[in-house]
């Protein structure tokens, strides 16, 4: 069936186009000639059918032989054209099946792409799921745990109120024997009260006549304080006489605090000075000692010349008085001898 409106009438004009330029009516230039549309093996059933009514009306008058000899020229080229057309045919369907392939490869990788992210997104989903059934697990522990637990203090919560019942018994029994002791305490307080409110009338009236006598003693006492107050004004007076004279001694006291003071510094700076002088004093007696011992060295001195001088004299006076000496006075002068005062 023919494709894009292409019939058997414009596959002639187009065949006859190409003819009358001279060139061969192919299936390929008969497209080409109708604006690439059509499809080739249409085209060629077209072309086969123009050519067979061609030569039937050129076969009455051609030979037999040159009509075998077309007959087989034309077998020829319509095995070719039919060649060519199924080839072509093939090449469209190939090239119809590789853009169907290329779309298909297209579609799968987007598809695979589309299948990675679901599955990345899936596999998210998956790990947060997993962690929401671990927390879940957890969670499902922690409350299986905490049912336990519960029930635990449930049991021990009946216990105690087993407990707490006996006790509340023991506790009504020790408020009826409380009741009956306050019942026998009210009834002796009530007893002591009356023995104590009739010893208290019985106080009262004694404090009564303390207080008749106190009374009395006050009046008393009012007296002697008249007398006191009386007593304190003089000697009001005379403490004011004494805070004047405590006054001016207190005057009198600060002048001489102040001569004090002023003394002080004195005995200070005097204090300073004979710390001075008793420094140069010291200083002083250190020096005196350092002459005495000096004076003592000298004095052993001196007298250690006035023994070598006394015995010196003595050798001189025994050598004066000597025969010797008293022989030769005539010729010689005596020697003259140390003064009488000479140490």
């Amino acid at each position: 069936m023919a494709r894009g409106g292409i019939n058997k009438a414009l596959v002639r004009k187009a065949r006859q186009t190409i003819l009358a330029r001279g060139e061969n009516p192919s299936i390929d230039a008969v497209r080409v000639e109708l604006g690439n549309t059509g499809s080739k093996t249409t085209i060629h059933r077209y072309l086969k059918e123009l050519e067979d009514a061609e030569r039937g009306r050129d076969a009455a008058s051609i030979p037999l032989s040159e009509q075998l000899a077309n007959l087989v020229s034309q077998l020829a080229d319509q095995l070719t054209e039919e060649a060519q057309a199924d080839v072509a045919q093939e090449r469209e369907q190939l090239a119809r099946e590789r853009l169907d392939f290329q779309n298909q490869a297209r579609l799968a990788e987007s598809r695979t792409q589309q299948l990675e992210s679901q599955c990345s997104g899936l596999t998210e989903q998956l790990q947060a799921a997993q962690h929401a059934l671990q927390q879940e697990q957890q969670h499902r522990q922690q409350s299986e745990i905490e049912n336990a637990r519960l029930l635990q203090a449930n049991r021990d919560l009946e216990e105690r109120l087993k407990d707490r019942d006996g006790q509340i018994r023991s506790l009504e029994e020790k408020h009826q024997h409380a009741r009956d002791a306050l019942e026998h305490y009210r009834q002796a307080a009530k007893e002591q009260r009356e023995q104590e409110q009739r010893r208290h009338e019985s106080q009262v009236q004694q404090l009564q006549l303390e207080l008749r006598q106190l009374q009395q003693t006050l009046i008393v006492k009012q007296d002697e304080l008249t007398q006191l107050n009386r007593d304190n004004a003089r000697l009001l007076a005379e403490a004011r006489q004494l805070q004047k004279d405590q006054h001016a001694q207190q005057q009198l006291l600060t002048q001489k605090a102040q001569a004090l003071e002023v003394a002080q510094r004195s005995l200070t700076g005097m204090e300073r000075t004979n710390d001075a002088l008793e420094q140069r004093s010291n200083t002083l007696q250190a020096e005196v000692a350092r002459l005495g011992e000096r004076a003592e060295v000298q004095a052993q001195k001196a007298q250690t010349l006035q023994e070598r001088l006394s015995e010196a004299l003595l050798q001189l006076k025994l050598i004066e008085h000597s025969p010797l000496a008293n022989g030769g006075a005539d010729s010689h002068e005596p020697l003259p001898g140390p003064e009488a005062d000479t140490p």
